[in-house]
């Protein structure tokens, strides 16, 4: 497998340089009933000025021969609570991605129980031994099931798995679809591109009637996504690897829009991981198949990316870092202190920030 990761920039930034503090009654716990009626704060990089809008509105902002960049990842419920064969314990297996035996590499709780050839069973339907030991305590785990009954394994998580949601939503999920964008297709993330959360399916025609193209690429965004950067010098952290593909059609799509003129506006960090990972000097994209471990904090020189929409991000994170670079971190974390004294929603079922 290829992977792609870039060189690091020197920076006299620290990882407490992009800590704030947020009320934990602004973590959002459940979407709202309506996608697109989340908040809006517009930044203006170049000005540093400020906009509240509705998300609906983001229309305002996108422009005939603009190009939507969008994750068409879709989260498997990849949560499964069962028991330890031999003694009936009760396990919990997260699955972190498929290798490319069909095995898979999978958090196991409580790891004491999760031992070299230890069986679990799963709703008396999925069986699961652990065949290998893996990175960080993580578990390499094979499964067994009816293939006359189940087509996939992803449809017999479908039948016993739970949506994996952060571990800062203690709310129960309702709709298992709202933990899933409007576009979602191949299976294959351990946590939603939660950018992309808010379109419906009505804003994103009109989108298209308007003239501006949705080009899709996939990126499976793994749980490295909510690892905390746990050293003082940024570019000392390890950054996960995720699997993700551009098609040929699509990074001739892309170039031949902004070449003619429009913009490309990622939804979300994991686009604009995609999009920074195959682009050239001169910001023309290439296919690709494989993985990126692409790392973006300040210091950065965006080739691909114009514009972008987002969430806000957890405090010290590598996501935070990457829209810091995209913007400036002074400009940025004054919109953070202006969201909270606002009252926006953070985090995955929060409002959206359009950075243009």
């Amino acid at each position: 497998m290829i992977k792609i990761v870039n060189e690091r920039t020197k920076t006299d930034l620290s990882t407490a340089d992009f800590a704030y503090d947020l009320p934990p009654e602004l973590i959002a716990q459940t979407p709202l009933e309506k996608r697109d009626s989340s908040r809006l704060f517009v930044l203006d990089r170049k000005t540093g000025s400020f906009a509240h809008r509705h998300f609906y509105d983001i229309l305002d902002y996108l422009k005939e021969g603009d190009t939507l960049v969008v994750n068409s990842s879709k989260v498997i419920p990849a949560r499964l609570l069962g028991v330890t064969e031999k003694t009936g314990s009760s396990m919990e297996l997260l699955l972190l991605r498929m290798q490319e035996d069909g095995t898979w590499e999978t958090l196991v709780r409580p790891g004491k129980r999760a031992k070299l050839g230890a069986r679990f069973v799963f709703g008396d339907v999925l069986h699961a031994e652990v065949v290998a030991m893996g990175e960080e305590g993580n578990r390499i785990v094979a499964f067994e099931y009816d293939k006359e009954r189940y087509g996939s394994i992803y449809e017999v998580l479908d039948a016993v798995g739970n949506m994996p949601l952060p571990p800062y939503i203690t709310a129960r999920l309702e709709k298992k679809d709202r933990y899933q964008t409007v576009y979602a297709k191949t299976e294959g993330s351990a946590a939603a591109p939660t950018a992309g959360l808010h379109f419906t399916k009505e804003l994103l025609e009109e989108v298209k009637r308007r003239g501006i193209a949705v080009a899709e690429v996939t990126l499976h965004v793994g749980l490295g996504t909510f690892r905390p950067v746990k050293v003082d010098r940024i570019e000392d952290h390890h950054m996960h690897t995720e699997h993700f593909v551009i098609t040929k059609e699509t990074a001739d799509l892309i170039n031949a829009r902004r070449a003619a003129g429009g913009r490309v506006i990622a939804v979300g960090t994991t686009s604009t991981r995609v999009l920074e990972s195959v682009a050239d000097e001169n910001g023309l994209l290439r296919p690709f198949d494989g993985e990126t471990g692409i790392f973006i904090y300040p210091g950065y020189r965006f080739r691909a990316v114009d514009a972008l929409i987002t969430n806000f991000h957890l405090p010290e994170s590598t996501l935070l870092m990457l829209v810091s670079a995209f913007s400036d971190r002074e400009t940025v974390m004054r919109a953070y202190e202006e969201a909270v004294a606002q009252k926006y929603r953070f985090f995955s079922f929060g409002d959206a920030m359009l950075i243009v």
